[in-house]
């Protein structure tokens, strides 16, 4: 997927200011303008948040579905100090939130 693909499916999913708040970008319209096919291209710092972000939301909508994804990307999640899954990603907390992704999508095959 390209850029423009990655930021498109999370804003359909988690909404422009998520997104914003996600790759710390302070302009809470970028993603959007990311999202068209004849966007701009997100800087490389952003860009690799937008990346983790979809990792993880492509993980969670496979394995549940788009609702219980936004309500985990939104959470504390104690795995994460209690941070939002949102806010570690925008401080580059990658292999703690693959990891916090992996423990959840475990235990809602327990359950």
């Amino acid at each position: 997927m390209d850029s423009h693909d990655i930021a498109r499916v999370l804003v359909a999913g988690l909404g422009p200011t998520l997104v914003a708040a996600m790759t710390g970008s302070k302009d809470r319209k970028l993603p959007a303008k990311w999202a068209k096919p004849d966007g701009p291209t997100p800087r490389n710092e952003f860009l690799n948040r937008l990346q983790l972000g979809h990792r993880a939301w492509a993980s969670l909508v496979l394995a549940e579905n788009a609702h219980v994804a936004r309500s985990w990307f939104i959470g504390g999640n104690p795995l994460l100090q209690e941070a939002t899954p949102i806010t570690a990603i925008r401080e580059g907390r990658g292999a703690e939130v693959m990891a916090a992704v992996e423990a959840f999508l475990a235990g809602s095959q327990d359950a």
